[in-house]
């Protein structure tokens, strides 16, 4: 069955493409939710026609995201998560934290453009940005223990952000005083 998708579709196309899928997943699925319609002769002479016609705003939004992709250029994410004696962490690191690391960092992201395989582990990974359905920025990350030595966090500062650092010198000198308790 051959189908024009009126809505971006996760793992099968985007928005205005022209697709061939099986009968039954048309049929019972993108067509009644809306997703597609059937690609007959008159439905493609109409898209053809508004793809013309859109094309320099179709320019203009890859350009909005090719410029948006460069706010992504160098940076690379530290997310604290609790661990248990092991290197498992209690849940996974997914999509929303990163977003809202990003979002810590000053780049508005929206969830449902990144993806990532689950995080389940401590180590290093990449989420990877769709910012246009030719644009995507692939951003690295790491999963370190939420209550991992201050020894850790210095070495892993750096590469997260400059920022950082004063919040860990907070540390140091709390970590004085509860000694000095003792």
């Amino acid at each position: 069955m051959k189908i024009i998708l009126k809505k971006d579709v996760h793992g099968l196309g985007y928005k205005d493409d022209v697709l061939t899928v099986k009968d039954g997943y048309g049929r019972n699925y993108l067509l009644p939710q809306g997703y597609a319609v059937l690609a007959t002769e008159k439905a493609l002479k109409i898209l053809n026609e508004e793809l013309k016609q859109r094309a320099h705003k179709l320019a203009k939004i890859k350009a909005d995201a090719e410029a948006a992709a460069k706010k992504y250029e160098g940076v690379s994410l530290v997310i604290a998560a609790k661990v248990s004696e092991g290197k498992n962490i209690y849940g996974s690191v997914g999509a929303a934290q990163i977003a809202e690391a990003l979002e810590a960092k000053g780049i508005e992201t929206n969830v449902k453009t990144v993806f990532v395989k689950a995080a389940k582990e401590l180590g290093s990974y990449v989420a990877t940005i769709q910012l246009h359905k030719e644009v995507a920025v692939e951003v690295p990350f790491q999963v370190i223990a939420e209550n991992a030595p201050v020894e850790e966090k210095v070495v892993e500062a750096p590469k997260a952000a400059p920022v950082e650092e004063p919040a860990e010198e907070e540390d140091f000198e709390e970590e004085a005083e509860e000694a000095a308790a003792e």
